[in-house]
């Protein structure tokens, strides 16, 4: 099962600790976790279900190439990882 875990930035607004989900593609791995945390729906994905401008997802330390349909396929072993950037001066 793909692993998916979150930045410990996003920790601070919302929880959200690993988890081990069922899931082929990138889209079926995050909305698996988001079935229990709609929170963190809102941090991650626009209202279109687009990954947000500043939030990056790497799966096995690859960006995905598919931001607006989430399809990067997955295997078994996969790490997701999500992102969000920071800014500031």
């Amino acid at each position: 099962m793909p692993t998916v875990s979150f930045t410990s930035n996003l920790e601070r607004h919302v929880a959200c600790p690993m988890q081990k989900v069922t899931a082929t593609t990138v889209g079926e791995a995050l909305h698996a976790v988001f079935a229990g945390n709609e929170k963190l729906r809102g941090y991650v994905l626009d209202d279109q279900g687009r990954l947000r401008k500043h939030v990056l997802v790497l799966v096995d330390g690859q960006l995905v190439r598919d931001r607006d349909n989430l399809t990067d396929r997955v295997d078994e072993h996969a790490s997701i990882y999500v992102a969000q950037a920071l800014s500031g001066g």
